[in-house]
């Protein structure tokens, strides 16, 4: 059974850093589109950035681009999503998701798109103060 778990959320000042961390077990697949998605209250749920595990292709959303950065230590099978000059607006919970395909192309297709995945970890909450 794919088990997902969040770790690293947290409350920091606005200008501030966090590294989350999302520790996969469960997996077969050694090729897999991991994603970072948040939601805040009262939001949609937002794609931030994946990764495509096989190739270490990285995808962002425009709102993130240049401060956050998407990496994968597949020895460890943990996703990691480094966080840097924070901002008010950055203030959600943050899950990990992960689709077990081995089609590269399909994650850059699709990576922003919750309903297509399968795999959900159970969130972490980051709060940033302005």
């Amino acid at each position: 059974q794919v088990q997902l778990v969040e770790s690293g959320g947290g409350s920091v000042q606005a200008g501030g850093s966090l590294r989350l961390s999302c520790a996969a077990s469960g997996y077969t697949s050694v090729s897999n589109c991991m994603v970072w998605f948040r939601q805040a209250p009262g939001k949609e749920r937002e794609g931030v950035a994946a990764i495509y595990t096989g190739a270490s292709s990285t995808y962002y959303a425009d709102s993130v681009k240049g401060r956050f950065t998407i990496s994968q230590d597949n020895a460890k099978n943990t996703t990691y999503l480094q966080m840097n000059s924070l901002k008010f607006e950055d203030t959600a919970m943050y899950y990990c998701a992960a689709a077990p395909t081995g089609d590269r192309r399909w994650c850059s297709l699709f990576w922003h798109r919750g309903s297509v995945f399968t795999y959900w970890g159970q969130g972490t909450q980051v709060t940033v103060s302005s």
